[in-house]
């Protein structure tokens, strides 16, 4: 009963709220500028926090936590760059659906599905927190390697019917992701001796490179079309097309929450997946995967919100972080006193409570302010594009330099900028490459995690996998995937299919 009221205290207390609604707004435009990661404004926080009452804090925290996520997808709809790794899959269907003229809508309904997701991913918290750590908590190094791979399988699935230009595309991504100092042995990897490259080549830089400046130099080919009027007088989406899509973000949502729930994946992965789901079950979309497919964009948007709420399903249950940010969070409650963990639950309730409600509370708020502000976002597509692209270059360039006050990292995204350009011109998604980046760390460490356990026995490491019912789930997942792609298989099931 008491943890209860604690519980109500968090919606009824006017501090709270406005602690929440402020960071809920901050969050959403921290996540909307490439380079402002919300770990980073997290991080940051804390510094600023640290002496306040923790219920205040986490308010602040959890809105821009909740806001940063969803406010990737702005600048990945409007311009091709998402504020956030969790957003490129948004970009893919996000971004044609606002060249066709139609931004506003593609906002009004990717922030109505995030709302969706996230409110899915609380109520698993609140219901189920116990029951999917134990899920979490089953999967082995080798399971997390196996996740990684099949992530980078499912690139074949963003690069249209050639899977092996998805496959190199990520395989590029790993390489450039493995760039630095090894994790576990600190031994030079692919640094040719420069200092500099210790600390490796950092995703963001990569990010808007191949995003941000490859979309305008591809553009200045194109600097004589007719500029796009945006269509922004519809921005509540009909509720028609929100019974429709409802199923899908549900399922979409269901599959963020429990990636979101395994520690060290993320929002990215998990829109990545339940991209790839949408994929498998929209038997007749309007327009094609990629094209404007509104099916992906409610993918994308309704799993990555959903994985806020799985992230701190370990955090508060089992001390171990969802993603980078709830890292940042178990700092936060040291800090002021509290353990995150199994314990946590029993001692402290009410604070595993006033989080849920925080959360729901932020998730309020992300509906009210995600529905406002969008015209004027909207405008700056609209603006001639002798204006717009200097004004990405730009903001690519600060963006670049705001990750490390680093002039290092405005020349690793101007070079990955031209790589884009020519990966776009001879028909390479650049999409992969990013996915493989932010892969690599998860797919290697887990790797030589998985080895040793078996002492560097490689018969070993495979009757493990053949043992275990989960790893052969992922490893059945994988061959599927790679079958599914042969060509010689797709035209005998066909023929299958027709008789």
């Amino acid at each position: 009963m008491e943890s209860l009221q604690f519980f109500a205290t968090s919606w009824l207390s006017p501090d709270l709220m406005l602690l929440t609604a402020l960071g809920t707004f901050l969050g959403i435009y921290v996540g909307a500028i490439p380079g402002l990661s919300v770990t980073m404004a997290v991080s940051i926080l804390i510094s600023f926090t640290f002496a306040w009452d923790i219920n205040n804090a986490l308010c602040l925290m959890v809105g821009i936590y909740m806001g940063g996520v969803y406010g990737g997808s702005r600048t990945a709809i409007l311009l091709n760059i998402p504020g956030a790794p969790a957003a490129i899959a948004t970009a893919l269907d996000g971004y044609p659906l606002a060249k066709k003229g139609m931004a506003g809508q593609a906002i009004g309904l990717s922030t109505v599905m995030s709302v969706v997701g996230g409110f899915v991913g609380i109520f698993v918290l609140a219901v189920a927190a116990p029951l999917v750590s134990d899920f979490a908590l089953a999967f082995q190094p080798r399971d997390y390697m196996m996740l990684g791979i099949l992530g980078i399988m499912l690139v074949g699935s963003l690069s249209g019917e050639s899977l092996a230009k998805g496959m190199f595309a990520g395989a590029l991504g790993m390489l450039i992701g493995t760039v630095g100092l090894d994790p576990l042995t600190a031994e030079e990897r692919f640094t040719f001796g420069h200092v500099e490259l210790w600390e490796g080549i950092h995703p963001v830089a990569v990010m808007i490179g191949l995003f941000g400046l490859a979309e305008s130099l591809e553009q200045l080919h194109h600097l004589d079309k007719a500029i796009i009027k945006q269509k922004v007088s519809r921005i509540v989406p009909s509720w028609k097309d929100v019974k429709r899509f409802l199923p899908l973000s549900l399922q979409t949502s269901s599959i963020g929450v429990i990636i979101g729930a395994l520690p060290g994946t993320g929002g990215e992965i998990a829109a990545l997946m339940a991209y790839d789901h949408a994929k498998r079950v929209s038997k007749k979309p309007e327009v094609p995967f990629g094209q404007g497919a509104k099916e992906g964009l409610i993918a994308a948007e309704s799993s990555n919100n959903a994985a806020v709420g799985g992230a701190f399903i370990p955090m508060l249950t089992l001390g171990i972080p969802g993603d980078a940010v709830t890292a940042v969070f178990i700092g936060a409650l040291f800090i002021h006193g509290l353990n995150p963990g199994p314990l946590l639950l029993e001692t402290k309730p009410d604070m595993f409570w006033f989080m849920v409600g925080t959360l729901t509370m932020a998730n309020i708020f992300l509906l009210i302010f995600g529905l406002t502000g969008i015209k004027i976002f909207s405008k700056l597509i609209q603006c001639p594009k002798g204006i717009l692209i200097p004004v990405i270059f730009v903001l690519s360039i600060v963006g670049a330099y705001s990750i490390n006050n680093s002039v290092a990292d405005i020349w690793w995204m101007l070079g990955f900028g031209v790589l884009g350009y020519f990966m776009k011109l001879y028909g390479y998604q650049v999409g992969p490459v990013i996915l493989g980046v932010i892969l690599s760390r998860l797919i290697d460490e887990n790797w030589r995690r998985a080895i040793i356990a078996e002492r560097e026995d490689l018969g070993a490491f495979f009757a493990g996998i053949f043992a275990s019912p989960l790893s052969l789930i992922l490893l059945s997942a994988i061959m599927l995937i790679l079958l599914s792609k042969v060509s010689f298989i797709k035209e005998w099931v066909g023929r299958i299919a027709r008789s």
